[in-house]
């Protein structure tokens, strides 16, 4: 995988288990110690992939196999024209989502081949330097979604049985990578779990 000068965290996890909250609180944090940081995400960070985020997340009929093409497509102009850039200018990346989201919820969750999977991961050549694993109950995660009292997408309105896959698979991959993934607890106030991160953060990597 490609070497560069920042530093690259991104943040995984199942529907409503608080990613979003954490990377802006954990952006704000760092920043507040004078680092620079770009805050970004998955599906999106580029007009292109952002124009793709809204097919993803839409009411068209997508196969999990075309889904998964998408999201590479995505991945492929986010990386090539906002993570790579920053990444060589020292900034410290924060991305909501990356290739861990697409293993889990398209191979593990709906049966994509991992190991295609993975070869479009190799293809694409960037590794994060530390990834957070959120993890929450389903009955917690689908309380979040409801409090949030807006129209779901495609992943939201995914069954019990295929959310259950998917944490699965999130867990797989953490278990496969120890180096580099750190699970928490997502029922924890955010201020904890943000906490957490800053304390891995400075222990696994010196910064």
């Amino acid at each position: 995988m490609t070497q560069r000068a920042g530093l690259f965290i991104t943040l995984e996890g199942g529907e409503g288990a608080g990613k979003s909250t954490a990377a802006a609180a954990l952006a704000a944090m760092l920043r507040g110690e004078g680092r620079a940081v770009v805050l970004t995400r998955e599906p999106g960070g580029t007009a292109g992939a952002e124009a793709v985020r809204a097919l993803l997340l839409g009411d068209t009929e997508l196969s999990p196999l075309a889904q998964t093409m998408l999201h590479f497509a995505a991945r492929a102009d986010h990386v090539e024209g906002v993570i790579r850039p920053a990444l060589a200018e020292g900034a410290m990346v924060i991305c909501d989502r990356f290739y861990d989201s697409t293993m889990a919820y398209q191979a593990y969750g709906q049966g994509v081949d991992i190991a295609a999977v993975a070869g479009l991961i190799r293809m694409i050549g960037l590794r994060p330097d530390i990834t957070f694993m959120l993890e929450v109950p389903l009955e917690v995660s689908r309380a979040r979604l409801a409090a949030r009292n807006a129209g779901s997408d495609r992943y939201e309105r995914m069954g019990a049985d295929v959310m259950t896959r998917i944490a699965g698979g999130f867990r797989a991959i953490a278990a496969s990578e120890p180096g580099r993934c750190v699970t928490l607890d997502g029922t924890q106030e955010p201020a904890a779990v943000v906490a957490q991160m800053r304390e891995q953060i400075r222990a696994r990597t010196g910064r």
